[in-house]
């Protein structure tokens, strides 16, 4: 008889161990990351014969690009147009503000583009280290025609520091986030890229606020590639 009293207790005190680990966690999320869970009960990933993509809080269509899921070859919708609006206008206050931020940009890619410029990087570096920076084709966001890559003044991507922090506080306004931030490499599955925002439209401010990647908030597989 002791030793059930004994498992028994043993149970109870696991049990007791266990809820209070659930409420720790929940207590360390603030506020805004406990909504997002609530949200992402209702996403669900869905393949839609060309690429994979969740619907949003607001029911708008968010296409989700990674190194876990590709775009078909043959996806090319080009640049979006909702998004080049909303990118120019982020220019225009980023030039406002004294950034020496360039009008040229890379947008869109088609999967031959990405390809051709994954080889360049492949002879370059190796295939080992070109998958750290540069997607494979058909893995890229920039086939979507939502991301984009700015510019500086000199031809090159932007690093500033005070500029890179300027669009992490601000690309939501837009409508964007910046996809790879340094804080989430291994979910992101690349290195850090202070000048590429991906748009998402009204949905970007909430992914902002919870400091979560597009992976965390939509509760999507991230990472490196399977093979």
């Amino acid at each position: 008889m002791k030793g059930k009293k004994w498992l028994a207790l043993a149970c109870m005190a696991l049990a007791l161990v266990a809820c209070g680990q659930k409420a720790q966690k929940k207590a360390t999320e603030n506020p805004e990351q406990q909504s997002v869970r609530k949200e992402q009960k209702a996403n669900k990933l869905r393949y839609q014969g060309s690429y994979y993509s969740v619907q949003g809080a607001d029911g708008q269509e968010i296409i989700i690009v990674n190194k876990k899921h590709p775009l078909a070859a043959n996806y090319a919708p080009g640049e979006d147009p909702e998004a080049q609006s909303a990118f120019r206008q982020l220019v225009t206050a980023m030039q406002e503000e004294g950034f020496p931020i360039s009008d040229h940009y890379s947008g869109y890619r088609s999967y031959e583009n990405q390809s051709q410029l994954y080889q360049n990087y492949v002879a370059q570096d190796g295939q080992a280290e070109a998958d750290r920076y540069s997607a494979r084709p058909g893995y890229s966001e920039h086939q979507t025609g939502l991301a984009y890559d700015l510019i500086d003044t000199a031809g090159n991507l932007l690093t500033e520091a005070k500029a890179s922090q300027w669009l992490r506080e601000h690309a939501a306004d837009y409508g964007f986030i910046v996809r790879y931030t340094e804080d989430k490499e291994e979910i992101t599955g690349y290195t850090a890229e202070s000048w590429h925002i991906r748009y998402i439209g009204s949905e970007a401010q909430k992914i902002a606020k919870s400091g979560l990647s597009l992976e965390e908030y939509f509760e999507v597989p991230g990472g490196d590639y399977e093979d």
